[in-house]
This record gives structure tokens, C-alpha cells and sequence, in this order.
């Protein structure tokens, strides 16, 4: 009897387009950080990084629901005394709103040594044009 057991060479990654606009923020970054750790295979283990690649479209388009718009903020500190930085959720969509859905699908990961090569395989635009057309040529 043997037991198989997934190596990296068994790993094969597909190509996901996914357009935010007038999409909810919270049920799209569930479903990208599901294909970002690959938990849709087959051959899913948690030591490899069985995940796929996502292009995202129009992150400058995406809602929130109920009053998270005027009330959510991003909090970060330098460290230093005093050195807490707030942004709000309207702030930070005119200054970069492909940082609001990176903030969003990153802290759904899990907080291990493959959450930057996760990440690393998410793209995301602000409008709908992007540089990876002709991988999804064929679909």
C-alpha cells in the first residue's frame, strides 16, 4: 500500500479574473484567499503552496455594506511614541484602492511563512485594463 503525498512539482496553477465592481469587499476576499492557498485542489496540503494566480479588476469599484463606509479606518503604527497613523476608508480609496482589497484578502490568510508568496500572486488594478491578457486568451 503507498501513500501519495503532494510535492512541488505536482502543483499546477490557473489563472483567475475577478472583477470588484459593485461587488461586496468581504465575500470576494474570502473566496480570493481561498484560490490564493489553494484549498480548491485536489492535492490541497498546508505546508505547500498549492495556490492559484488572480488578476482583480476594478478594486477602485468595490462596496461595502451597511455604514462601513464612513465609519471602517486602517490603523497602523510606526512604533515610536505617538506614531499611531489613521486613515479612513474613504481616504485611503482616493489616495490607492488596490491597498484596501490587498489589506482585505492578506489578513484572511493564514499568519505563516507562505502568506507573501500568496500574496505575491495576487495582481491588482484599479480600472480594467491590465498586462495579463493572454492568459486568459484561451478561456
Amino acid at each position: 500500500m503507498e501513500t501519495y503525498m503532494t510535492t512541488p512539482k505536482d502543483i499546477q496553477r490557473q489563472w483567475h479574473l475577478v472583477d470588484l465592481k459593485d461587488k461586496v469587499l468581504g465575500r470576494e476576499a474570502t473566496k480570493m484567499a481561498t484560490l490564493l492557498i489553494g484549498k480548491n485542489k485536489v492535492y490541497y496540503v498546508p505546508y505547500l503552496d498549492c495556490g492559484d494566480y488572480i488578476v482583480v479588476l476594478n478594486a477602485a469599484k468595490v462596496r461595502l455594506t451597511g455604514k462601513k463606509e464612513q465609519q471602517k479606518q486602517y490603523f497602523r503604527h510606526s512604533g515610536y511614541p505617538s506614531g499611531l497613523k489613521i486613515i479612513s476608508y474613504r481616504e485611503q480609496k482616493l489616495k490607492d484602492p488596490t491597498k484596501i482589497v490587498k489589506l482585505a484578502v492578506s489578513r484572511m490568510l493564514p499568519k505563516n511563512k507562505l502568506r507573501s508568496q500568496r500574496l505575491a500572486r495576487l495582481k491588482i488594478f484599479k480600472d480594467e485594463s491590465h498586462p495579463y491578457g493572454e492568459k486568459f486568451a484561451d478561456k
